[in-house]
């Protein structure tokens, strides 16, 4: 088998207290066992740093077949003073094992990351390996810095070889030479049916993902709860800062003093735990706000989650997702109130003949057939 390196803010677990992004994880778990089915071993260097108290070893291990994980030693990330020894040395040596590790034209798969975009850049320049990025977003289009930030990402981008892309949308703002890409929205892994449900004859409607203000996901899906009949239920299951989690559960009890259907904070899931509970739910949400930089090119990965496991899909109309291979299977609004997306809710029809699982599985076998082609050129 042919050998790659990956790059990426992963771990497997939460024990070190490693950051990382679980949404992200999936995604690249996906990747991970899609470059083994198409003759790659993997060599995962995972570039998260560490919460937990003082200095963290590092260590290698096979986390799945033909794939080794490679985390190498973190300081903790605290206060500033410590956030500052963390980051330089974190920096410091994924340089060192880049320009030690890899060879002239050998492909690297990178996650794009802020924090990460200097050190590649350089090791890229001595080394003058073959760069393929994966960009998900443009992340100062989220963050909202300025421009200058947002220049110093884009000429960032022009030094990759090749790309992975979430939207064709993407794809043409980023990638004007035309160099060779692919698309990924998200995790193409059918899961099968566990036959669960809630069994109390009501219709449950969910919302997984960030409690992020900014993208106005969850709250404005609390609020939609107001315009739901009662044998309604809404579930939010969102990752958030303290006070974010605070603020959605003080929503959550205003709307339920209003509401006749039931609207609760559920925590987090993952693994099997997050798989049986969207499947008890008959609709996913994936709201976000509408004119924000961000929603132009960015795909939400957890519209394919919804689909891989049965469930319809309730979301913001935007060209990113509507033209995108999924775009004839959602249900859709255009505007970003909850009496709107309610409406929505209420329209859906449960015997239109919809099988999302069956276009996943198309999806997973194009991405296989045009990663192999991406990485053979």
């Amino acid at each position: 088998m042919k050998s790659i390196k990956y790059l990426a803010h992963y771990d497997i677990s939460s024990d070190e207290g490693r950051t990382y992004s679980l949404a992200a994880s999936i995604k690249v778990n996906y990747i991970l066992k899609v470059l083994t089915k198409i003759g790659f071993d993997v060599s995962v260097l995972s570039a998260g740093l560490t919460s937990n108290k003082g200095y963290m070893r590092g260590s290698r291990e096979m986390i799945f077949d033909n794939v080794e994980l490679i985390k190498l030693p973190a300081f903790k990330w605290g206060n500033t003073i410590q956030k500052i020894i963390a980051y330089v040395w974190s920096n410091v040596g994924f340089f060192l094992y880049l320009i030690t590790h890899t060879r002239k034209n050998e492909p690297i798969i990178v996650y794009h990351s802020l924090g990460l975009m200097n050190v590649v850049r350089a090791a890229k320049k001595i080394k003058k390996f073959q760069l393929i990025l994966e960009i998900e977003e443009i992340y100062n289009d989220v963050i909202n810095k300025s421009d200058k930030n947002r220049q110093k990402e884009i000429n960032y981008f022009k030094c990759a070889d090749k790309y992975i892309f979430p939207t064709e949308l993407l794809n043409e703002k980023v990638n004007k030479e035309h160099k060779p890409s692919c698309i990924i929205h998200g995790t193409y892994q059918v899961e099968s049916d566990r036959k669960i449900s809630f069994n109390d004859g009501k219709i449950h409607v969910i919302y997984a993902g960030t409690l992020d203000v900014r993208k106005n996901g969850a709250q404005v899906t609390v609020a939609c709860a107001e315009f739901l009949p009662k044998n309604y239920y809404v579930h939010i299951l969102g990752v958030g800062s303290e006070k974010e989690i605070e603020d959605i559960k003080k929503l959550i009890n205003e709307i339920n003093k209003k509401s006749k259907a039931t609207v609760k904070y559920d925590g987090t899931r993952s693994g099997e735990e997050y798989i049986q509970y969207i499947q008890k739910c008959q609709i996913g949400l994936a709201t976000q706000a509408m004119h924000e930089k961000f929603s132009n090119t960015s795909f939400q990965s957890k519209i394919l989650s919804y689909m891989a496991n049965g469930l319809r899909v309730v979301t913001v109309q935007i060209p990113a997702i509507e033209g995108s291979a999924i775009g004839q299977d959602m249900y859709y609004y255009k505007e970003q109130r909850p009496e709107v997306i309610a409406k929505v809710i209420m329209g859906i029809d449960f015997n239109d003949g919809y099988d999302g699982r069956k276009k996943i599985k198309e999806l997973d076998r194009q991405f296989k057939k045009d990663l192999k082609e991406l990485l053979s050129e």
